[in-house]
């Protein structure tokens, strides 16, 4: 059995895991905001579940950002800033007395969803969670892949348009994206919740917001395949979940493929792929992380 800490900018999830998986224990309590508590409230959590269960257990991490292997400090954990400088796998470990494994959140959900979830039969699996942000984890064989400067999966950070603008992905396919889009061209603040139900209502200027989301999913989407080629893709996130028919992100990513690689009518074989356990995904990935899971 095995413990999985997923934790957010608003919750930390609690989870125990049996070794094929069956949920044993879940819990969820209010993020305190605040870095010295997160790491009394995470050690209290559990030392509750190993005193109910009268035994010890490997315990992995789930985190917004990534961990710099040469200070060992959280960085780019924009929606928890608390976390960012702070070296916290050293910190829980040593408040726990184990060594604990914190990895990325995308890269846990990707795990998750590779292991025993909806992709589960498939060898290569990119894993995206489509949020405020934009992010990925990429699984080769049920291992996690990290690079050697820990930018793996970060697609929403790719450049694009010209050499001089800062315009990335993430700011045509996230939910703060399409925010700050619909301002630009009508002077309004809605959330993405609301243009993507505006569109649902056939709301015009929320339709060609929406419109162009699927269309820049699609191209981004195409550049992902064009460069791994994964087997299938899992998509998570809350800005997934208004998406009506993936059948359509991928019509419209073969439609790029062609496009892009000069080749008539693409039969794009990588599988587009709900996830099995949702907002579960993140913790149950958590619970996973050991020694033997990164490439």
């Amino acid at each position: 059995m095995r413990i999985g800490i997923d934790l957010g900018a608003t919750k930390i999830e609690s989870v125990l895991l049996e070794n094929d998986g069956l949920e044993l224990h879940r819990n969820r309590i209010d993020s305190p905001k605040d870095y010295r508590k997160t790491i009394n409230d995470i050690t209290n959590i559990v030392n509750k579940i190993e005193k109910k269960y009268k035994k010890n257990f490997n315990v992995g991490i789930c985190h917004p950002g990534s961990t710099n292997l040469e200070t060992g400090f959280i960085q780019n954990s924009f929606n928890s800033p608390w976390l960012n400088d702070k070296s916290f796998s050293k910190d829980i470990s040593k408040s726990l007395n184990r060594n604990v494994y914190c990895e990325n959140d995308a890269n846990c959900f990707a795990l998750s969803e590779a292991f025993d979830g909806s992709a589960k039969n498939f060898k290569t699996v990119f894993g995206i969670i489509l949020g405020s942000g934009c992010g990925g984890g990429f699984i080769i064989n049920k291992k996690i892949l990290i690079g050697p400067n820990l930018f793996t999966g970060e697609w929403g950070h790719i450049p694009i348009g010209k050499p001089d603008s800062n315009n990335n992905i993430e700011e045509y396919i996230s939910g703060k994206g399409l925010e700050r889009q619909y301002y630009s061209k009508f002077k309004k603040n809605l959330t993405a919740k609301e243009i993507f139900e505006n569109s649902r209502n056939n709301l015009k200027d929320c339709n060609k917001i929406v419109d162009d989301f699927k269309n820049n999913l699609g191209r981004s989407l195409s550049l992902i395949i064009n460069v791994i080629d994964p087997n299938a893709i899992v998509f998570g996130g809350g800005l997934s979940n208004e998406l009506e028919s993936l059948d359509e992100i991928k019509n419209l990513t073969e439609k790029y493929l062609s496009n892009f690689n000069n080749i008539k009518n693409v039969n794009l074989k990588t599988a587009f792929l709900k996830p099995k356990y949702g907002d579960a995904s993140g913790v149950r990935g958590a619970a996973l992380l050991g020694k033997n899971n990164f490439i």
